[in-house]
């Protein structure tokens, strides 16, 4: 029972990192080319995926994974002009 839960589970995690490389910007993969990224990631599970995430996958805007945007309407510049 171990062994089909960990292979769905490594399944699971293969597809989602190579939905997650296919759906990137190929301008914005690191390291590697794109095509490169989806073929380690689906010839070396789960190896290719946790390369992926660390490495090849595109950083959020704003830096190293900080949070985008406004946090509330009093940080908001437009709601703040609008008063």
């Amino acid at each position: 029972m171990l062994r089909v839960v960990l292979a769905v589970a490594f399944f699971a995690f293969t597809v989602y990192c190579v939905v997650d490389a296919v759906k990137s910007d190929k301008d914005e993969v690191r390291r590697l080319p794109k095509w490169l990224w989806v073929t380690l990631t689906i010839i070396t599970t789960p190896l290719g995926g946790i390369a992926w995430l660390l490495l090849g996958r595109p950083r959020p805007e704003g830096g190293k994974g900080g949070r985008r945007g406004p946090l509330g309407p009093d940080d908001d510049p437009d709601f703040l002009r609008g008063i």
